[in-house]
């Protein structure tokens, strides 16, 4: 397991007391991300209070939603994000039969229908360090989800890009969240 390249203990501030409150109430633990923003009280505040607005949007369906963040995850390659994805996917009742297969989900084509593969692409594409998105994916996005709930997928990847990169960055692995699932996270499809 890979070691955080910071602290996750930072000075018992107001503002962490109040976030590690917070995070053992709603997630049965501290969330490492919020122990490492705790060195900077005011950006753990700020951000607190942007991820709750975004709870708030209700544009896109979802379970789309999810799948775009999942696939934004993996691309980057922050095991936290993708181990708190599957959790939170489960929290969600959203299919386990499905959102195990995300990090694969090109060699798993045949689970997904035709939307969520069009957003896994998009989210895939727009992950990328130089972006790839082309305008007949975002034009067909757009006819099939409507303008309001592509700006949200658009928003929502490139949130994730920044929570994925900043975990990556500072070293965080996954927490066991995904051990708490109805079904585990799959390498590979059983025969």
């Amino acid at each position: 397991m890979e070691m955080a390249r910071i602290s996750l203990d930072p000075p018992r501030t107001l503002t962490v007391r109040i976030a590690r409150w917070y995070s053992r109430r709603t997630y049965g633990k501290v969330l490492d991300p919020i122990s490492a923003m705790g060195h900077h009280p005011r950006a753990l505040r700020d951000g607190g209070r942007f991820e709750q607005r975004l709870a708030g949007w209700k544009e896109l369906d979802p379970a789309l939603k999810h799948l775009a963040v999942m696939v934004s995850a993996v691309r980057i390659g922050c095991s936290w994000c993708v181990d708190f994805g599957h959790w939170d996917a489960a929290e969600k009742g959203l299919p386990m039969d499905k959102v195990q297969y995300v990090p694969e989900w090109r060699e798993h084509r045949e689970l997904f229908t035709e939307r969520e593969l069009l957003v896994m692409e998009f989210a895939e594409a727009m992950t990328e360090t130089e972006p790839a998105v082309t305008d007949a994916m975002a034009a067909e996005l757009v006819r099939r989800l409507g303008e309001p709930a592509f700006v949200e997928l658009a928003l929502m990847v490139a949130v994730e890009n920044q929570r994925s990169r900043l975990n990556a960055a500072l070293g965080l692995s996954g927490q066991g969240f995904s051990d708490r699932c109805e079904v585990p996270l799959r390498r590979s499809r059983p025969a």
